[in-house]
């Protein structure tokens, strides 16, 4: 037989191709994952070493980013264990894998997985901040944990024990929540690009929460919102001062624009953090609220401000408003008109303000709690504060409620204490008319 020669081979002849040797990435190809579909059927048989059956099957690992088949051996039973029944239990041991249920790519290293698929894939159709957040969780949780297992190696048991155990016990519930979330998210992701079959974080359950009585949620009182707003220079004061009046998220504030200022209301179809643009939290966030005039009077009266900024011993002067066409932003930049930092203006600004006045927790958050607080105390009903606060969920509106006790819960306390204390004081007057008619 004539060897074959590249030379003798005429690309313009149909029955002829050449292929060129590509370069290998280093990463498990789509063709690896796919290969579950040719999956060899095994049926290796029980042997009996020393005092246990065994089994010697093949296994796909993933190593250095190579696909590679090796042999491995597990004691299966007992010796003791009758022929027929341990053949049963090889039977279900390999049943995943002659089965297509455990999948070639299963086999990738987790961190492998996160930083070349999950991470550049995945995460940046995210915001920012919540790249960020999941970052840190990965970082400092999951990599210590989970860094050396193959993805099929994490099974719903494996992180069950994770979280029931004392590796998390100094973490709140919210925390633990976040971690599990993150879990989640990166082995769904593995089970929507074939890697594995089921997202196993699904059946973990968190420990009950421990905790006593329920911690309030932060929140300023009317006065100490006066002396806030009057201890902050402007435009921050103004933004404090909508940012309470109106429960704006500050990454909607920062994105309001001056065609969502309407007469009696405000528009909220943006937000904007950290240099990301995106849609409001949810369905729900997306609405026009109701507000008094004298928030957007507030607002409208920006257009007019000059303030002046140190800058050592110098002094500048800066317009508030350098452009106010529809499309251009209601809180600007007093540098270049540029979005602001909600970070920058809440230590700069709005922290030192809240330690002079003794309120050390206030932040954005406390401000938007304080406004459907207030809108609580004010005796409004719950599903107007949920669309005034455009809640997804009434259960949300439902934990700033359990912070206080309703009025009408107050009218049925004092009606039945009225009603023991009289049923006691006519027991009283009956025992001592009975004593003086026995004297």
């Amino acid at each position: 037989m004539k060897k074959f020669e590249e030379s003798e081979c005429n690309p313009q002849q149909p029955s002829c191709a050449i292929v060129r040797i590509k370069a290998n990435s280093g990463e498990p190809s789509k063709g690896d994952f796919e290969r579950m579909a040719r999956r060899r059927f095994q049926d290796p048989r029980p042997v009996r070493r020393g005092g246990w059956w065994t089994l010697l099957f093949w296994k796909d690992h993933f190593i250095a980013g190579k696909h590679k088949r090796k042999r491995e051996r597990i004691k299966l039973a007992p010796a003791s264990m009758r022929e027929r029944e341990v053949l049963k239990v090889a039977a279900e041991y390999l049943r995943p894998l002659n089965q297509g249920l455990e999948s070639i790519g299963s086999a990738t290293n987790f961190q492998s997985y996160v930083e070349s698929t999950y991470k550049p894939v995945v995460m940046p159709l995210m915001a920012s901040s919540t790249r960020e957040r999941y970052e840190g969780v990965i970082r400092n949780y999951l990599y210590p944990a989970f860094a050396n297992s193959c993805l099929r190696d994490l099974t719903t048991l494996e992180f069950q024990r994770y979280f029931s155990g004392t590796t998390l016990s100094t973490l709140g519930q919210e925390s633990k929540d976040k971690i599990r979330d993150v879990l989640s998210s990166i082995l769904r992701s593995a089970v929507g690009y074939g890697l594995l079959v089921k997202n196993p974080v699904e059946g973990v359950r968190l420990p009950t929460s421990k905790r006593g009585k329920r911690k309030a949620k932060p929140h300023i009182t009317p006065e100490q919102f006066e002396q806030l707003v009057n201890e902050i220079p402007e435009p921050y004061s103004t933004m404090v001062y909508v940012a309470v009046y109106t429960g704006l998220r500050v990454s909607e504030l920062i994105g309001l624009r001056w065609e969502d200022v309407h007469a009696d209301s405000i528009t909220i179809d943006e937000r904007y953090c950290r240099g990301d643009w995106g849609q409001p939290k949810s369905d729900c966030s997306n609405a026009t609220i109701g507000v008094d005039r004298s928030v957007i009077e507030r607002i409208q009266r920006l257009k007019s401000l000059t303030v002046i900024v140190r800058a050592g011993r110098a002094k500048r002067r800066y317009k508030v408003v350098k452009s106010a066409l529809p499309n251009d932003l209601v809180f600007q930049s007093l540098k270049d008109g540029k979005p602001m930092r909600d970070n920058n203006v809440l230590v700069r600004f709005i922290k030192p303000a809240g330690r002079r006045l003794g309120i050390e927790f206030v932040n954005w958050r406390s401000l938007r709690t304080s406004y459907a607080t207030w809108l609580i105390e004010a005796g409004a009903n719950p599903k107007d504060v949920q669309g005034q606060m455009r809640h997804s969920r009434i259960a949300t509106t439902m934990d700033i409620y359990a912070q206080f006790v309703p009025e009408s819960q107050q009218r049925a306390i004092s009606k039945m204490t009225a009603m023991v204390e009289q049923r006691l004081a006519a027991k009283h007057a009956t025992d001592e008319l009975a004593s003086h008619t026995i004297q």
